[in-house]
């Protein structure tokens, strides 16, 4: 089996993320019970929310914030195993962020490092 990368993609708003804290605790329920059907079913590595500041290092330059050019956000991500990017996509089309209007989901294999 093999282990995707699913990143959760939002719209931001001036300086912070488009929903509320309390519109986010509002869909909690939610995102609970994808995570917890993705664990029940044995595929569940790790997931994390992701804090909306950060620093974007480039060759030559470092700047705060990785918003400065763009209006979408990576908010966090979820780690499964899939046995084809199908499984993985079948999974990924059930996450809560596609009920936001500007919310995205990216499907990505990971492949294992080889030094």
């Amino acid at each position: 089996m093999k282990e995707f990368i699913l990143l959760f993609r939002n719209h931001s708003a001036e300086d912070s993320y488009l929903l509320k804290p309390e519109e986010m605790a509002k869909e909690m329920p939610q995102w609970r019970q994808w995570i917890s059907e993705i664990i029940e079913s044995g595929k569940f590595v790790s997931t994390q929310p992701l804090d909306f500041e950060g620093t974007v290092i480039r060759p030559g330059s470092t700047t705060d914030g990785p918003y400065v050019a763009v209006k979408e956000i990576l908010a966090g991500y979820l780690v499964c195993k899939a046995e084809s990017m199908d499984e993985a996509v079948a999974i990924g089309k059930k996450c809560p962020i596609l009920n936001y209007p500007t919310g995205s989901l990216e499907v990505r294999p990971i492949t294992p490092f080889q030094p």
